[in-house]
């Protein structure tokens, strides 16, 4: 098949997903099914590779992030169970306020917690998204996936030590030190002036909570997912609370007793378990980046085991916190939040597979060549149009500052903004063949329709602002 034909195909078959889900309301699972079977086919790639492209993409993403996302599951219903998600949106709540807690937690997944694997952190700071969702307001399901997909994806290639940044930062020869000083200088605007831009569109009537948002399967039957107000108080009521407990079935005896638990329980040692899985995943990727190699630091910092010791502790301090049976009740909940999200997970990877299955990057890439008077501009277009086809910000971003690297020197262009073009463009259309798309659908309750809305045009305001202000920056360097 023509070049020109497989690259009309993937279009087909990216537009009839979205269309059979969105239009046609069919199951996302079902469509990207669908649209991984035909694509597969018409390019000719035959029953047999097509089938293994589905299977196998599904079985790799699964090995990549499968525990990553079920021990996270389990680690932030744990959490939401014992209190400390609502009390965390207590305290955020009081220090910034409902209308800046989307720039808040968006600035603060970009520039300080990109040592963290995307989908820990993703599914870790969902259960604290979700909530605060509720109390910003009107459209707040669609602020905080806004918030979080920017914050998300713009830290993973922009901001050290980010996976893609520090693959940038390698390919390209960037020392480590100016790119992460260039990085946060590019993020922390882009992420402002983004989440800003779509802020302002949600608030004008672009947000639609009956179409955009969906009921979210794990809410608490009892809050909601709304704020326990009760948790945020330090103290319980004094006329809640009795000597020795209360008598078996009455009110005092459950409701107030763990309530009164949730209060005296320290916050930061509610939340100690995760933020030690999150120190060692960070002390791994910077001893990475150093080039420092020991076995055991390796082991215990390596995301599964790291997030592993997270549940096990959270576990413990839940425990000791409200007792076994209401911990229990929080994990059930979780192994039913996981399912789904791991299947969407799971046959996003199967159509971003077949893609890669069809040569697709590869014709792409031949279709380019530097020779252009707007290289970073090019750079950005090439890193663009392989994300859109291919799936995935890291290897869209690798893909496209690799085919400008050779002739950088030559032109004068110095690395770090190639860096940040490639990076910036790699951000542009996250869609149906990204898991992070379908996580963000999932744990934060929207719509396929509302995750296009606040996940694909989202980042992709984003990516553009990034570029807008790269190309001043390539006037001082």
């Amino acid at each position: 098949m023509s070049d020109i034909a497989t690259i009309a195909n993937t279009a087909v078959a990216i537009i009839a997903v979205v269309v059979m889900i969105v239009r046609f309301k069919l199951n996302p699972v079902i469509s990207l099914v669908v649209g991984s079977a035909y694509l597969g086919l018409v390019v000719g790639l035959g029953p047999e590779k097509t089938i293994e492209a589905i299977t196998s993409g599904f079985g790799e993403i699964m090995a990549e992030v499968g525990l990553l996302i079920a021990f996270g599951v389990l680690m932030g219903a744990m959490l939401q169970q014992t209190g400390a998600i609502q009390r965390l949106v207590a305290t955020l709540l009081r220090v910034f306020g409902p209308k800046r807690m989307p720039y808040a937690m968006s600035l603060t997944i970009a520039t300080l917690l990109q040592s963290i694997f995307l989908d820990v952190l993703l599914v870790i700071s969902a259960p604290l998204a979700r909530t605060l969702s509720k109390e910003i307001g009107k459209n707040g399901t669609g602020r905080m996936a806004t918030a979080m997909a920017i914050g998300l994806e713009c830290g993973i290639v922009l901001t050290v030590p980010g996976v893609g940044a520090l693959a940038l930062a390698g390919l390209l020869g960037v020392p480590l030190g100016k790119m992460l000083l260039f990085g946060v200088l590019l993020v922390i605007p882009t992420v402002a002036i983004a989440v800003a831009i779509m802020s302002f569109l949600f608030n004008h009537g672009w947000w639609d909570e009956a179409r955009d948002e969906q009921e979210f399967l794990g809410a608490d039957p009892e809050t909601g997912g709304h704020v326990d107000e009760t948790a945020s108080d330090t103290t319980a009521p004094e006329s809640d609370v009795t000597p020795t407990g209360g008598t078996p079935g009455s009110l005092v005896d459950t409701k107030t007793v763990v309530t009164v638990a949730r209060a005296q329980t320290p916050l930061i040692v509610l939340f100690a378990p995760m933020l030690a899985a999150l120190a060692l995943i960070a002390m791994g990727a910077l001893l990475d980046a150093a080039d420092i190699q020991n076995p055991i630091v390796k082991f215990v910092s390596s995301p599964v085991i790291a997030l592993l010791i997270g549940l096990i502790g959270t576990s413990f301090v839940g425990r000791y916190t409200l007792g076994a049976e209401p911990i229990q009740h929080a994990i059930a909940t979780g192994f039913k939040e996981s399912g789904q999200i791991l299947i969407l997970t799971g046959v996003g990877g199967s159509l971003a597979a077949t893609i890669k299955a069809t040569g697709l990057g590869d014709i792409l890439g031949e279709y380019f060549t530097a020779n252009t008077a707007a290289p970073l501009l090019m750079v950005w277009l090439i890193a663009a149009v392989l994300h859109v086809a291919v799936g995935s910000v890291t290897i869209s971003a690798i893909t496209s500052a690799g085919i400008l690297a050779p002739v950088a020197p030559l032109i004068g262009l110095d690395p770090v903004l190639i860096a940040l073009a490639a990076g910036a463009g790699s951000l542009f259309a996250v869609h149906v063949t990204s898991n992070t798309f379908w996580l963000l659908q999932s744990l934060l309750g929207q719509t396929t329709r509302g995750t296009l809305k606040s996940v694909t045009v989202g980042v992709s305001v984003a990516s553009v602002v990034a570029i807008l202000l790269i190309l001043p920056m390539s006037a001082l360097l």
